[in-house]
C-alpha cells in the first residue's frame, strides 16, 4: 500500500508579491507557514495582478502562475470587464489544475476568484475554500467608485453572497467579517472559520533603541515623534491626524509627525499640511524598501492609526497595529471595530473616538501623562502578539478545514 503524499493546495489570488500590499503580505505569510506544515502549495493570480512578464514567475522563493487577459475591445466595458476576470481566471485555473492535480482549491477575495474556482470545481470535483478578506462592495465605496446602496453596490454584494453560500467552506480574517457573512443568510456558522491576521515575531523583533544614523538623517533627534507607516488611503484618517497636530503641538511643541508610505491621498495630505502651516512639523518620507521598515519604526515614539468609522474599518482588522505591538511600539488607534479586536485600551494601546481631531489630540496627551507606564504597555503588546497572533497559531486553523474537506472527497 502506497503512503499518501502531502496535501496539495492550489491558491487563487487577486495579486501577489513582488507587488507590496497588506493582501500580498498576508498571502506570503500563509503560504510560508503552510509549507512549514509540510503541505505543497501552488499559486495562481488573476488578471488583476499587474507587471507580470511571464506566464510563470518566481517571487520570494515561490512559483506563481500568472493569468493574462484575453484580447477584445469590449472586455474593458463596465460589468463586462469583471466577467472577463472570472472567465480568464477560470480558463487559466483549469489548465493549472490539470498540471498540479491539487486536493482542493483555496480562492481568496475578491469573489471574482471564488466564482472562477467554483466554475472549475464543478468540472473537476474539487472542494473549494473561499476566503473573504474584505467586503468588496464597501471597499469600492471608500475608493469612490460607487455609493452604498447603488446598483453596483447591490450587485457586488449579491455576487459575494452567492459565492459564500456555494463554497464548501468559508474562511475570513476577523470576527467583524464573520458577522457580516452570517447576517447574509443561508450560511451556517459551522461553515465559517476565522483565520485572524497575525505577524511573524521573528520578522518583527523587539526594538531596543532608535536607529541613530537615520534619526540624524531625518532630523528627529530631539523630537517627540508620532508616526504612521502604511498606505495613504482615505479610510486611514490621516487628514484627521493632521487636523489634530496644532492641538498636539500646544501640548508638546517638540512633536514631529513622520509619515512613511504613499498612495491615493498623498498629494491631498501634503496640500493640507501646507494649508495648516505644518510644513516644519510633518515629514513625508515616501515609500521605503520593506527591509528598511524596522529602521523607521525605531524612530517613532507613538504610532497613530486614526482610521475613519466606515463599514470597511468597523468590520476589517488591519495588520499594522500587530506589527507595531510585536516590536514593542507604543500606539493609539481610533475606536473602530477592526481596532477593538486587536487593542485592549489602556493595556496594549490606547483608543480614541474616530473622526475627532480633539479626541486624537487628547489621546496623545493621555499617553504623555502616562509616561511611567510605557514599558508596561510595550511588554503587554508584545505578549498579546506572542500568545494570540502569530502566523503559526493562525494558519494552524486551516488544518481541520482542509482535512475535513479532503476526507469527505
Amino acid at each position: 500500500m502506497t503512503k499518501p503524499g502531502p496535501l496539495r493546495v492550489l491558491h487563487v489570488l487577486d495579486h501577489s508579491v513582488p507587488l507590496h500590499s497588506g493582501y500580498s503580505f498576508r498571502t506570503l505569510a500563509i503560504l510560508r507557514e503552510q509549507r512549514r506544515l509540510g503541505w505543497e502549495t501552488f499559486h495562481l493570480t488573476s488578471t488583476k495582478h499587474y507587471g507580470a512578464e511571464a506566464d510563470v514567475e518566481e517571487a520570494e522563493g515561490l512559483t506563481f502562475y500568472r493569468t493574462k487577459p484575453a484580447p477584445g475591445r469590449l472586455r474593458s466595458a463596465p460589468v463586462v470587464n469583471q466577467l472577463a476576470v472570472v472567465s480568464d481566471t477560470a480558463l487559466r485555473l483549469r489548465d493549472v489544475v490539470a498540471q498540479v492535480r491539487p486536493h482542493l482549491i483555496h480562492a481568496h477575495s475578491p469573489c471574482l476568484n471564488g466564482l472562477a474556482a467554483l466554475r472549475v470545481a464543478r468540472a473537476s470535483g474539487l472542494p473549494v475554500v473561499y476566503e473573504m478578506r474584505a467586503s468588496w462592495e464597501d471597499a469600492a465605496v471608500d475608493h469612490g467608485t460607487t455609493t452604498e446602496g447603488s446598483l453596483r453596490y447591490r450587485l457586488s454584494r449579491a455576487l459575494e453572497t452567492w459565492t459564500l453560500r456555494r463554497a464548501d467552506h468559508v474562511t475570513t480574517i476577523c470576527e467583524g467579517l464573520e458577522q457580516d457573512i452570517l447576517v447574509r443568510g443561508g450560511i451556517d456558522k459551522s461553515k465559517v472559520t476565522v483565520i485572524p491576521n497575525a505577524v511573524n515575531t521573528e520578522a518583527f523583533p523587539l526594538i531596543e533603541a532608535p536607529d541613530a544614523e537615520l534619526q540624524r538623517e531625518l532630523g528627529l533627534g530631539d523630537s517627540f515623534t508620532l508616526g504612521f507607516l502604511g498606505s495613504f488611503y482615505g479610510y486611514e484618517g490621516l487628514d484627521t491626524l493632521l487636523q489634530a497636530m496644532p492641538r498636539i503641538l500646544q501640548r508638546e511643541p517638540r512633536t514631529r509627525l513622520l509619515l512613511v508610505g504613499g498612495g491615493f491621498e498623498e498629494e491631498r495630505l501634503k496640500a493640507q499640511t501646507q494649508r495648516l502651516g505644518l510644513g516644519q512639523h510633518v515629514l513625508f518620507a515616501g515609500r521605503v524598501p520593506h527591509a528598511a521598515v524596522a529602521r523607521y519604526y525605531s524612530l517613532v515614539d507613538l504610532l497613530v492609526f486614526p482610521r475613519k468609522s466606515i463599514r470597511l474599518t468597523e468590520t476589517v482588522t488591519p495588520l499594522k497595529p500587530l506589527e507595531a505591538m510585536a516590536q514593542g511600539r507604543l500606539l493609539i488607534a481610533s475606536d473602530v471595530g477592526g481596532h477593538r479586536e486587536l487593542i485592549r485600551d489602556g493595556r496594549t494601546g490606547f483608543l480614541f473616538k474616530p473622526d475627532d481631531p480633539a479626541a486624537l489630540a487628547a489621546a496623545v496627551g493621555r499617553v504623555l501623562d502616562e509616561r511611567a507606564r510605557w514599558s508596561e504597555v510595550h511588554a503587554a503588546g508584545r505578549q498579546f502578539v506572542e500568545e494570540e497572533r502569530t502566523w503559526r497559531a493562525s494558519v494552524a486553523r486551516y488544518r481541520p478545514v482542509y482535512e475535513r474537506l479532503t476526507r469527505r472527497r
